[in-house]
């Protein structure tokens, strides 16, 4: 069982060293070995065009000693080819091509001198990206400084700092002391990803002599990460007037990389800062994303909820379910409350059934509400939302959980899963469940076919406006779990707009390391009709464009109809229909008077609950 996000963030999964007989690689070796799942060390030799290519099999034959052993320090580390070529560089490039590293890595004056390669050569059409390194690299960088404008070479910066993994990873912005419109145009994008990583320190200094800058902070460090230069190159072996100084004159070991992209490209290009956004979310993706399996050993989880002195509250909406609800409560309480006590209390939130739902739910000894019921002062809606919403009254748990009652193929992963993570992490706030969900066409199951509104409006939607949480595999499901102190403070919307909504205030409130997501494996359920889906996508929509107007300070939803025209055909004709499907918010839980009255007094009941006894 992962304790908490213990995901590994690897940026690069292949770092490729050359080695040359009379250059030394062990800064080059040691850095690829730090940064890359697996490093490839390919021999190069270079031959004399007098001697002829067959002539140096010495050569190959030593080479191929001394790749045998590096590769021997190291478990990461395997030796691939040697080559041998009059023009090393020119062999390399080739070799690059045909096996696609993500990072070649080199020394930064070592194998320059060997291959006879001048830096401007690598700069101006890097056979892909490229880290030099001018060490002695650290054993464990502690410290780690990494200078950013925001330029075409930032992103990789970040990656190559992040996949250090160091205790601390500060980054540094160097703002001109005399700006213009734009100068700082190139850090707009990066400013928004660094507020979302917390593992990140970030400075503002406003310089006109930023090597100078720059040699002064990397005196309280162990090692500097920075980019070469994005414009003309003055001489062959220039890295660019700031690396040029940095690299000659810091005491600190640094790398200096550079991306494959061209160089020239515009400081203000529309593109950077998209890059730095997929790290992010690619991050995230890696640390924050776990497998329901992980779990699985309820024993252990329940201690360590009842070490924490936590409680855990089931609560399910339900419509008219009567056909699957009692084997969900049934299966849900044997597993999570009869034969381990990781579930405090389960409850029903109906909104209001016609059919046998409620009857079965406490014929199971489950309590059951009418959404419409509580609260009655604030009135009552129609909607999933306004249960979820009101299903913070009338439960209890530090930790809420909910999950559809219309599962068919229901297990106590669903609950488990998601509960799982705000246990075991206490920076996790929110937690998302994933699946498969097979969809039944005329008889037929397409086994990904589900989540039509998830990928045709939702997700392009949160692409487009909320890209930080663009790695969310369905932000629409309805198995999620939270811890109440997050969950009080944010809004909630009375339909189907709940579930965007909660994530997008999460992520707005507590950033994107307090949401989690779990695979849940298959979900079956029933299947809705196209218009249904419909008006879901249109009241998501609503939803999105209310944050924006947060966002943005200004109304937009103020002159959109928010009746929708629904399309009819009968007897030959078409019509419109129009239905009005708005989505309405409710205020934080936390506002109410009511709840925090009986939230006092349920705190209160667990104090003398807990109390010593006086007779």
């Amino acid at each position: 069982m992962r304790n908490g996000s213990t995901g590994q963030f690897h940026p690069f999964s292949t770092a490729l060293v050359p080695v040359l007989n009379d250059c030394d690689v062990t800064a080059a070796l040691a850095a690829a070995s730090a940064v890359a799942e697996q490093v490839m060390l390919v021999g190069l030799v270079t031959a004399s065009q007098e001697r002829g290519l067959s002539a140096n099999t010495k050569e190959a034959r030593a080479l191929r000693r001394r790749m045998r052993e590096l590769a021997a320090q190291s478990e990461r580390v395997r030796r691939s080819d040697v080559l041998v070529g009059v023009e090393p560089w020119i062999d390399l490039v080739r070799y690059i091509a045909a096996h696609t590293p993500d990072l070649l890595v080199m020394d930064w004056d070592a194998h320059f001198e060997c291959m006879d390669l001048a830096q401007r050569e690598l700069l101006t059409s890097p056979p892909c990206d490229v880290a030099l390194v001018r060490g002695p690299f650290p054993q464990r960088a502690r410290r780690v400084l990494m200078p950013l404008r925001g330029g075409p070479h930032a992103e990789l910066v970040l990656n190559v700092g992040l996949a250090l993994a160091p205790p601390s990873l500060h980054a540094l912005h160097l703002r001109p002391a005399r700006p213009d419109a734009s100068s700082d145009a190139p850090f707009v994008g990066l400013r928004q990803v660094l507020r979302n990583m917390p593992e990140i320190e970030t400075t503002v200094i406003t310089t006109d002599e930023p090597a100078q800058a720059i040699l002064a902070e990397a005196a309280h460090h162990d090692l500097v990460i920075l980019g070469a230069t994005v414009m003309p190159l003055e001489k062959p072996s220039s890295l660019g007037p700031v690396a040029d100084h940095v690299l000659h004159n810091a005491r600190t070991p640094v790398i200096v990389v550079k991306s494959m992209r061209p160089l020239l490209r515009p400081l203000h290009d529309e593109m950077i800062g998209t890059g730095a956004i997929s790290i992010l979310v690619d991050k995230w993706f890696a640390e924050k994303t776990f497998h329901a399996d992980e779990f699985a050993d309820l024993r252990e989880l329940a201690a360590v909820k009842r070490a924490k002195g936590l409680t855990v509250s089931l609560a399910l909406p339900a419509l008219n379910e009567e056909e699957t609800v009692g084997k969900v409560i049934a299966t849900v309480k044997q597993a999570l409350m009869d034969e381990v006590p990781l579930l405090d209390e389960i409850v029903l939130v109906d909104s209001d059934s016609t059919d046998r739902t409620r009857t079965i739910a406490e014929e199971l000894g489950v309590p059951v509400y009418i959404h419409q019921q509580i609260l009655p002062e604030y009135g009552a809606r129609r909607g999933k939302g306004e249960a979820l919403w009101k299903s913070l009254h009338v439960t209890t748990g530090d930790i809420v959980a909910w999950i559809d009652t219309d599962i068919v193929n229901i297990h106590p992963r669903f609950v488990y899963g998601i509960v799982g993570p705000l246990i075991l992490d206490d920076q996790a706030q929110l937690v998302k469940g994933f699946y498969r969900r097979p969809l039944r066409v005329e008889g037929k199951t397409q086994a990904g076919g589900g989540g039509r509104v998830t990928e045709l409006m939702a997700r392009p939607l949160i692409n487009l406006f909320f890209p930080e949480l663009s790695g969310i595999i369905q932000p629409l499901s309805g198995e999620y779990a939270g811890r109440r102190s997050a969950l009080e403070q944010i809004v909630f919307y009375s339909g189907y707009g709940v579930e965007t909504g909660m994530v997008i205030d999460i992520f707005e409130q507590f950033g994107l390391s307090a949401i989690a997501q779990v695979d849940l494996l298959e979900r079956i359920h029933h299947n809705q009709p196209l218009e249904a889906l419909s008006k879901m996508s249109f009241v998501i929509l609503q939803t999105v464009m209310r944050k924006l107007e947060r966002r943005f300070e200004r109304p937009i939803l103020d002159e959109v109809n928010r009746s929708m025209k629904l399309v009819r055909y009968t007897r030959g004709n078409y019509f419109l229909d129009v239905e009005e499907v708005a989505e309405l918010e409710r205020p934080p839980m936390i506002t109410l008077p009511e709840y925090n009255t009986t939230r006092q007094e349920a705190a209160h009941d667990r104090a003398l609950a807990g109390a010593p006894r006086t007779d």
